[in-house]
């Protein structure tokens, strides 16, 4: 017997809002991180609002401390862009080079090769679970609540999608929810 796929029922997509943190609930997981490198990570993340693979494949070449500028290279998309930081970023950065002298990624794991997704992953989940926040927030949390935060600051949502490195502006309406 032959199945006759137009009779076939699919199931919607699911559209589910991404998860957004308040500014507190930042702060809170930030000044609880107490290891330099973990703060650095995730201080980059949400005042970037990189992607978790940009923030592990950044090299120390794609920083220009004086001008205070990250070149996100051949990110999705497979197109550069830049993004800015501030000057208590770059502070932290400085402390964070300082402390651990990594020689060709910015993040690098013990035996000097490119940080690990898992570990970034659990760094972020352990300081979760400590500041006691209930939501499910992942390294993309991060990025979400840095532009809901600059949407609600009233930023314009054309210069979020070019921070955020969109080809589609679609894409950055789902912050708009």
């Amino acid at each position: 017997t032959k199945m006759d796929l137009r009779k076939l029922q699919r199931p919607f997509n699911e559209h589910r809002l991404p998860q957004v943190l308040s500014k507190e609930e930042v702060q809170k997981i930030i000044t609880a991180t107490n290891n330099i490198k973990h703060k650095a990570l995730l201080s980059l993340i949400y005042a970037c609002g990189l992607r978790r693979g940009e923030v592990l494949n950044l090299k120390l070449k794609d920083l220009d401390s004086q001008r205070k500028l990250i070149r996100i290279a051949q990110a999705k998309g497979k197109k550069d862009r830049y993004v800015t930081f501030g000057t208590k970023l770059r502070t932290l950065l400085a402390d964070y080079y300082r402390i651990h002298k990594p020689k060709i990624y910015l993040f690098e794991g013990q035996y000097g090769q490119q940080y690990g997704e898992s570990s970034a992953a659990q760094v972020l989940n352990q300081v979760v679970k400590k500041v006691g926040i209930k939501k499910g927030v992942t390294l993309h949390t991060l990025r979400h609540s840095f532009a809901t935060h600059l949407l609600e600051a009233g930023t314009d949502i054309r210069y979020i999608q070019e921070l955020l490195g969109h080809n589609d502006p679609k894409t950055t309406m789902i912050y708009t929810h």
